[in-house]
């Protein structure tokens, strides 16, 4: 049976590997990726680099709404890795995006109304053809509401708290704590959840993955099937 074209939409906690799942399944299925969270990430970095962002973590909501049109946000595939890479302003800044610094703050630039209100146009632009994977916090809930696939991913704190520590011990990152890393993921999901812009739900049709105890292979597999069940009806 010939399987239709549709929108995945793949939200859930930071740090449960939504990002790394969703890029496999795209790739997979033959689908485009949107990696939103690295979106948000590139305008927290543009902060940071811009004096935007106080030492205590607030942002200067007033000037970055001014500076809104001057931040362009694309992904690009790198020719040696194959992997999707996020470009601010024409400068690939995969890597920035993903340090700590960034990650301590960008909770708190997501949940400004403007910036997701400019972004979220962006990404339904990217979806009218439909054929996407996307992930992120409200992909579901507010991005496309109507997407055909949604599913909502979970994990303990110290589960995703683990796997974030390993990924930066990996990158050579020596100098964070698990605890460090715990305390981040734990304030990040505060924020998260209980901001007025879009937090984070799980959307009522959207079927939960809680990947606490599944190896990668497991959940990847879980995702193909669920796709090839919606996308084949």
């Amino acid at each position: 049976m010939e399987q239709k074209r549709i929108i995945i939409a793949i939200d859930g906690f930071s740090s449960t590997g939504k990002s790394t799942m969703a890029k496999t399944l795209a790739r997979r299925i033959g689908y485009a990726y949107i990696d939103t969270g690295a979106m948000y990430r590139a305008v927290t970095l543009y902060c940071i680099e811009n004096g935007l962002a106080a030492a205590d973590g607030t942002i200067d909501e007033q000037r970055l709404t001014q500076q809104l049109d001057k931040i362009s946000i694309t992904f690009g595939v790198n020719a040696e890795t194959g992997q999707s890479e996020t470009y601010l302003n024409g400068r690939c800044v995969e890597r920035e995006i993903r340090d700590m610094r960034v990650s301590g703050l960008v909770s708190n630039v997501a949940k400004i109304a403007a910036v997701r209100h400019a972004l979220v146009a962006q990404q339904q632009a990217m979806g009218k053809e439909k054929g996407i994977v996307m992930d992120g916090r409200d992909i579901g809930t507010v991005v496309f509401p109507d997407a055909e696939m949604k599913v909502y991913v979970t994990a303990s704190a110290e589960t995703r708290a683990h796997r974030r520590h390993d990924e930066l011990l990996a990158k050579g990152d020596t100098t964070v704590t698990y605890e460090e890393v715990l305390q981040n993921v734990t304030e990040r999901d505060r924020i998260d959840t209980t901001r007025a812009e879009s937090p984070l739900r799980r959307a009522d049709d959207a079927y939960t993955l809680d990947n606490s105890h599944m190896t990668i292979d497991e959940q990847n597999q879980w995702l193909l099937d669920l796709y090839h069940k919606i996308a084949g009806e």
